[in-house]
């Protein structure tokens, strides 16, 4: 076995064990003003979208990646982040031309959605697309805007 370094978002490593027939398929994306650029080392089997009602604003389809399946190339001091109610999840952005690009999913923290339009290349298409169910999660932040759907949970 060879280790290969996996750079996670905001500067962590971690090693990852990988066999030399382990063939991993590589997309590089970007936001729009090409300042901030990442690659995704992972083999996609489905894409999703959220009924939420961050995700139904920014009408995203996303990838699901291991943490260790991002790596961030450049710009990784241009992004900004976005929480909201229970704080777990964390919404990235170019802070020059708003783009989303990823996000880091509550429900896997581990994981990443990664906005499937930033890829290039990417046929869209070609993938099964599955609705995941944003609306259902609770909202516990207490001063919650009556636009979040779900129910509501005390802290």
């Amino acid at each position: 076995m060879q280790f290969d370094r996996c750079t996670t978002l905001r500067g962590s490593q971690t090693l990852r064990a990988k066999r030399a027939d382990d063939a991993m398929t590589c997309y590089r994306g970007s936001c729009h003003c090409g300042a901030v650029t990442f690659r995704i080392d992972a083999d996609i089997s489905e894409l999703t979208t959220c009924d939420c009602s961050l995700c139904r604003r920014k009408n995203a389809v996303m990838a699901k990646v291991h943490e260790c399946e991002l790596v961030i190339l450049d710009g990784e001091a241009l992004l900004s982040v976005y929480v909201w109610n229970t704080n777990r999840a964390k919404h990235f952005f170019c802070s020059r031309c708003g783009v989303y690009t990823f996000h880091r999913k509550r429900a896997a923290p581990d994981h990443f959605g990664v906005n499937v339009f930033c890829l290039e290349n990417f046929d869209v298409g070609a993938f099964r697309l599955r609705a995941t169910d944003g609306v259902g999660m609770s909202v516990i932040e207490a001063t919650a805007r009556a636009e979040w759907p779900g129910p509501r949970t005390p802290r």
